[in-house]
């Protein structure tokens, strides 16, 4: 008997008045997949289908992403956190392995610091959060004026002549053809005015001219009971190699994997070789567990004792 065909099946749910989209393909075991900036859920189409035949694969657009709302608000890497906790939490699933690109990287790492209980290993790809570093076209996105100039030079014919010229490429063996039309397809969304505000508090709240402005660093030893995995394209020059292997030094346990075909969209440019390290990454790990409870010996570990500094008055 023939297999059916797996689908990546786009859901919508209301969550606290707004809409939330998100994407589900498989069964088994969950894995979340968090997309990175102007990326959405169905970015990761090729790796959840890969994956869909052992897990349970969900996707969620990031608030102000894809199709999902894009309020005036909050789009701190604690909101997106938070916004997955409660899309998880209304359809069912307590924990999760946890995976994210680039941005998501970071609220993947920032999910797990606010909800580790959650938490069954963690998954950073190309991630941001990891180091100062950041390619020059995001720290210039971050200037005043941005706004103006995405509404003055976004249209359909600009983002046309971009898919058409990475078809091109892609079939004459280019790869920065794909990365050409996943910058054409992240860029369509920007046609709207929200999408377009919510794009640059999301950059705003973790990069600034001098770089990312937002750093997991000093916090990395708190990973070290929990199953972790670093993936890093070879060829990325949007976010360095070396943040991972720093990364990976930091974390106790951790794995690193890079991939030689792929720059800074491993889903997109790779996504067989990508699929292959997050399946052998899961099945040889048993999922880890922090309870609340846990936190505090957690942080004892490596936090000195409290001390007073000070005396009260006679």
């Amino acid at each position: 008997m023939a297999a059916l065909p797996r689908q990546f099946d786009e859901w919508q749910i209301e969550l606290h008045g707004r809409r939330a989209v998100y994407r589900v393909a498989g069964s088994g075991p969950p894995v979340v997949l968090i997309h990175g900036m102007l990326n959405s859920s169905s970015h990761w189409q090729p790796v959840a289908l890969n994956l869909a035949g052992e897990y349970t694969v969900i996707a969620p657009d990031l608030i102000g992403h894809g199709d999902s709302a894009a309020p005036r608000g909050d789009y701190s890497l604690g909101a997106h956190a938070a916004s997955i906790r409660d899309l998880l939490a209304a359809v069912g699933i307590d924990r999760a392995t946890i995976v994210g690109h680039s941005l998501g990287g970071g609220v993947a790492m920032q999910f797990f610091y606010q909800f580790p209980q959650r938490v069954e290993r963690l998954v950073l790809i190309s991630s941001g959060g990891l180091g100062h570093e950041v390619s020059p076209m995001l720290r210039t996105a971050a200037l005043p004026g941005t706004s103006a100039l995405l509404s003055a030079t976004i249209h359909p014919r600009l983002l046309g002549g971009m898919r058409a010229a990475g078809h091109w490429l892609s079939e004459r063996g280019d790869g920065t053809g794909v990365y050409l039309q996943a910058i054409a397809r992240a860029l369509s969304p920007l046609e709207n005015r929200g999408a377009r505000a919510a794009f640059l508090q999301t950059l705003r709240a973790v990069i600034d001219v001098h770089g990312q402005r937002v750093s997991a660093t000093d916090r990395l030893y708190l990973l070290e009971s929990m199953p972790t995995l670093i993936v890093w394209g070879e060829r990325d020059h949007t976010i360095p190699l070396e943040h991972g292997r720093s990364a990976h030094q930091a974390i106790p346990h951790s794995r690193f994997r890079t991939l030689p075909r792929a720059a800074h969209f491993p889903h997109l440019e790779d996504p067989d070789g990508l699929s292959a390290i997050l399946r052998q990454f899961i099945s040889e790990t048993e999922p880890g567990l922090i309870e609340d409870g846990d936190w505090g010996a957690i942080l004892a570990r490596r936090s000195p004792r409290s001390r007073r500094i000070g005396h009260a008055a006679a």
